[in-house]
């Protein structure tokens, strides 16, 4: 479809460019022009949307999450890490079948919509199940490769990066990564280093997010979590780590030397009372930093709203200064640097040639007024209230609290709840 959406404020997200007043056409998934309002064009639209004043921006990228956890939503709460997982969601999860999980990505799906959320680095079981979801339901999805010792081989992660990575047009593409290294031994780490340096890939994991698994790692090999993934190879060419919340002096310099992203996850950590990760350190030595909610089971509320506000909240606290990760940074981390993290820079912001993932913010609410400073509107008092619609790739998945999905809500709910009282009892 060819859309104008015109009379909107845009927030483009690029370097050095203020909001101004204008207007963005959409030509199928892409942005065919961004700019200031057009008086009189030949161009012809399936639809012209009047924006209102209303803010116009990109979407907000959920650089890590497991997005068909839905299922554990408030049932494996306040508990420790290594119990949550051991005791409750391993167990849970080996009744799934990959028609429960179809169905619990499309929940997570229709709550990312209500967030602003147009994609999201889905590190989960069953890909297919969720590419499926994805591209039915039209929207952005990265699977991020979880093999361990307990699930997935070498070979079927080759075989899914061959496949989901063939076409750089699709709504599904992949990363290569593992759960942890605390799952994970060291011939399968070492496989999967030779298969980042055979395609020069970058590899992600979750990674020092809690003191006892830094001192695991450190009693079976003498290393940090950090150190030791590094000395096997795995980030010879970049990628990621997942929380980043206790990390050793040397830690911080191998981060900048091999260029990985931290994805931080504040409420998670904050659930699961694994820490705060020191984000104003890594910006300090320009280590890019994304942002993730992580799984419905370990923070139950898929909302980026949320999540900044307590990555520049927590800092604040954390290094006793108020004027640590100031507003504007925390929305690059949750467009631009995820967006980067994930392999999406053409959903980085918006320009002409850019994807048409894109959020339209309601500032005709109480916690957007005064105008004074949109940005920061949306960093300190920003909500779901204020997300009117979300599009991705050009297509218009939620407006006015309506879904434009392949399935009902009704039908969606009904699927979750039934695999969660089949599973859960």
């Amino acid at each position: 479809m060819n859309i104008r959406i015109y009379n909107v404020r845009i927030l483009t997200m690029e370097p050095g460019k203020d909001i101004f007043r204008g207007e963005v056409w959409v030509k199928g998934d892409t942005i065919g022009y961004v700019g200031p309002t057009v008086l009189h064009t030949s161009e012809k639209w399936d639809r012209e949307i009047d924006g209102q004043g209303n803010l116009l921006m990109p979407g907000f990228k959920n650089a890590h999450t497991h997005s068909a956890m839905t299922f554990l939503r408030s049932h494996a709460d306040d508990m420790k890490l290594d119990e949550w997982l051991n005791n409750r969601v391993f167990p849970a999860e080996a009744k799934l079948t990959g028609e429960d999980i179809y169905w619990l990505n499309k929940l997570a799906f229709m709550e990312y919509l209500t967030s602003g959320i147009t994609a999201a680095f889905d590190m989960y079981i069953n890909k297919a199940a969720g590419e499926r979801a994805a591209v039915d339901t039209g929207f952005r999805m990265v699977l991020c490769e979880s093999i361990n010792d307990f699930g997935g081989t070498l070979e079927e992660a080759e075989a899914d990066y061959k496949r989901y990575n063939k076409d750089p047009d699709r709504l599904v593409s992949y990363q290569l990564g593992f759960h942890a290294e605390y799952t994970t031994g060291k011939s399968m780490m070492e496989g999967l280093a030779a298969l980042s340096g055979r395609y020069k890939i970058p590899v992600y994991v979750h990674c020092s997010e809690t003191r006892k698994e830094v001192e695991g790692c450190r009693d079976r090999t003498g290393m940090s979590p950090v150190a030791y993934m590094e000395s096997l190879g795995l980030f010879s060419h970049g990628g990621g780590l997942f929380h980043g919340v206790h990390m050793d002096e040397g830690d911080f310099d191998i981060v900048k030397e091999k260029g990985l992203y931290i994805v931080t996850n504040p409420a998670s950590n904050l659930k699961l009372a694994s820490g705060i990760a020191p984000v104003k350190r890594y910006l300090d030595m320009d280590i890019p930093v994304a942002i993730g909610t992580d799984g419905p089971a370990s923070n139950n509320c898929l909302d980026m709203f949320r999540e900044m506000f307590l990555v520049t909240g927590l800092q604040k606290v954390l290094c006793d200064d108020p004027e640590a990760v100031p507003a504007l940074e925390v929305l690059k981390m949750a467009i631009v640097n995820g967006a980067h993290a994930m392999g999406l820079p053409e959903c980085d912001s918006l320009a002409e040639g850019k994807k048409a993932d894109m959020v339209l913010i309601d500032l005709q609410q109480p916690n957007m007024q005064p105008l004074q400073n949109i940005e920061k509107n949306l960093v300190y008092s920003g909500s779901k209230q204020n997300v009117k619609m979300t599009m991705v790739g050009g297509k218009v998945l939620y407006e006015d609290g309506a879904y434009y999905l392949d399935s009902s809500k009704e039908e969606i709910f009904a699927r979750a709840n039934e695999s969660a009282r089949r599973i859960l009892g």
